[in-house]
């Protein structure tokens, strides 16, 4: 049993409150989308290729569902990770969203409106552990409610996740040429579907319960793709935000992991210092020797990738008439360098809702290649009925 303790007392005082953001500078560019759904794996033309996008229902380029957090400062973990908790680190451990119909596009405007919600204390491998949890709330420039996020993060002892890690991990898998040639193929065989299915519709009426999603795979995961990842959030390039000051160490954050990631003031002094992927609390996803002090074998990657990963799944095989209106991801293990992300789910019940909207309800699940879980969640799905 371990002996180490979990200072949450600062916490209670934030919850409820609306927070501070980051607002954008410029509002969100075709090639802001392009980047990201090209960064999360997801080849669905209709988010970058412009005379595919205007054969769709929307007339041109539109922002995959996933797209909201690429708007957020601070990956969606922000009102998730409010209070000093003395000496600890910080890991996403999953989100629940809620859409509710506006999708983005070139020239909108994406704010967020964030609310710290709860917090609840429990005994894991990092010993006494804070999940706590957080609101976003999406609107556009017209003030139309996008989606909510409900984020939890995992705030433990700093000690604990550096004594927890295997080091019979600490090295990537070595892929043979005859199992990437057979990577690739499956990799290819989920694009295929979005490719057959085009701009056509997915009836509500041929699916069943039972049935089986096609499944998605990408990867091996790598440092460049991890990196690639990083970029893609708005927020992670120089100057495109308004940034709030935010002091990590006040977070109770350790030093080596704290910096200025995203300090407006040291922007302007010394930008390099400001890039959490290289100093501060985000470099233990590149950076090897700081992922095994926080608990992790190697890079790794981001938890908010990972939701959107979930998103992407569920609303490329509904295509462009469905929707996912309501998903949970609750996130077991990282995506690894190395390592490949599988993806499959099934059809566990059909519906119509209070809204009249048809619903496939879904249990997702993401391993790697070696069938350790990722994340495992559930979801509903809009999708159009045929017509009488």
């Amino acid at each position: 049993m371990s002996t180490a303790t979990l200072d949450t007392s600062d916490i209670d005082q934030y919850l409820g409150k609306v927070m501070d953001f980051s607002p954008l500078r410029e509002p969100i560019a075709a090639n802001d989308i392009r980047r990201w759904v090209h960064a999360m794996h997801y080849a669905n033309l209709v988010h970058f290729d412009p005379d595919y996008a205007a054969e769709s229902r929307w007339g041109g380029l539109v922002a995959p569902q996933s797209f909201p957090i690429a708007t957020d400062d601070g990956h969606g973990a922000a009102p998730a990770c409010v209070g000093c908790i003395p000496n600890s680190h910080l890991l996403f451990a999953g989100d629940e969203w809620w859409f509710y119909g506006p999708r983005i596009k070139p020239g909108d405007m994406v704010k967020n409106e964030r609310i710290p919600f709860d917090y609840t204390v429990k005994e894991t491998g990092f010993g006494p552990t804070a999940f706590q949890r957080g609101d976003n709330n999406y609107y556009n420039q017209d003030g139309d409610a996008i989606a909510k996020q409900r984020s939890t993060s995992l705030r433990y002892n700093a000690q604990a996740g550096g004594a927890s890690v295997n080091q019979a991990d600490f090295d990537d898998p070595d892929w043979s040429d005859e199992e990437m040639a057979d990577v690739e193929k499956r990799v290819f065989s989920w694009v295929q579907m979005l490719h057959d299915l085009g701009h056509k519709e997915r009836w509500w009426d041929d699916v069943n319960v039972g049935d089986q999603l096609p499944e998605r795979v990408f990867g091996p995961h790598s440092i460049a793709s991890f990196a690639t990842e990083w970029r893609a959030y708005i927020v992670n390039t120089w100057g495109t935000m308004n940034l709030r000051k935010n002091d990590l160490e006040a977070l109770g954050f350790t030093r080596e992991m704290a910096g200025y990631e995203n300090d407006p003031d040291m922007m302007k002094e010394n930008p390099f210092l400001t890039d959490g992927a290289y100093y501060g609390p985000s470099r233990g996803h590149l950076f090897p020797k700081y992922a095994r002090r926080i608990g992790m074998p190697r890079g790794y990657g981001y938890g908010a990738s990972m939701g959107s990963w979930v998103t992407d799944f569920l609303s490329g095989w509904a295509g462009e008439y469905g929707m996912v209106v309501h998903s949970t991801a609750n996130y077991r293990g990282p995506a690894l360098t190395g390592d490949i992300t599988i993806q499959t789910a099934e059809v566990t019940e059909k519906s119509v809702d209070d809204e009249g909207r048809h619903l496939v309800h879904v249990k997702h699940l993401m391993t790697n290649q070696r069938g350790v879980k990722m994340c495992l969640g559930t979801a509903e799905i809009a999708l159009p009925k045929k017509p009488a």
